[in-house]
């Protein structure tokens, strides 16, 4: 469906909805979160996924046709103009996160800020992507500091 029309879908028929990298790139986010409170069952829930940081903008976000970056305060806030009760929001791609920081500050110092997206070496995407799984065992269990995406659980309510 394209967000936020989602007329196809039946209201109130859905236990849970997974919204993973896709309303950064949704023009009209309250309208498209709103959209999907209205098909959610009462007491069904939202997984989502959105990069963090707006200040970390570079060419990489537009370059994938994004229209923001969130913070925690205005994901959240968003979720509460939804109707929607956030019931865990927090972040992931911790680990990632100071390697990665530090070369899109290096990007836009020296100009050098590009959208490329081709693969590193195969070891070290390798390396990168261990460091990733890593990271999996963490989530849900352990509140992490900021890392490169919020990741929230937010339902319909009763």
């Amino acid at each position: 469906a394209r967000l936020p029309d989602l007329s196809m879908f039946e209201r109130n028929a859905y236990d849970l909805i997974a919204l993973l990298d896709v309303l950064e790139h949704v023009p009209d986010d309250l309208a498209s979160l709103r959209a999907i409170h209205m098909r959610l069952k009462p007491g069904g829930a939202l997984l989502l996924t959105v990069p963090a940081n707006k200040w970390m903008w570079s060419a990489h976000d537009a370059a994938h046709h994004h229209f923001r970056r969130y913070t925690r305060k205005q994901l959240k806030e968003l979720f509460l103009r939804s109707g929607l009760e956030v019931q865990l929001l927090s972040y992931f791609n911790t680990l990632l996160f100071p390697p990665i920081a530090l070369a899109r500050v290096v990007g836009k110092i020296t100009g050098k800020d590009d959208g490329d997206d081709t693969l590193p070496p195969a070891p070290l995407n390798a390396a990168l992507e261990a460091v990733f799984a890593q990271e999996a065992r963490l989530i849900g269990r352990v509140p992490l500091p900021p890392g490169l995406t919020l990741w929230a659980v937010a339902s319909s309510g009763t």
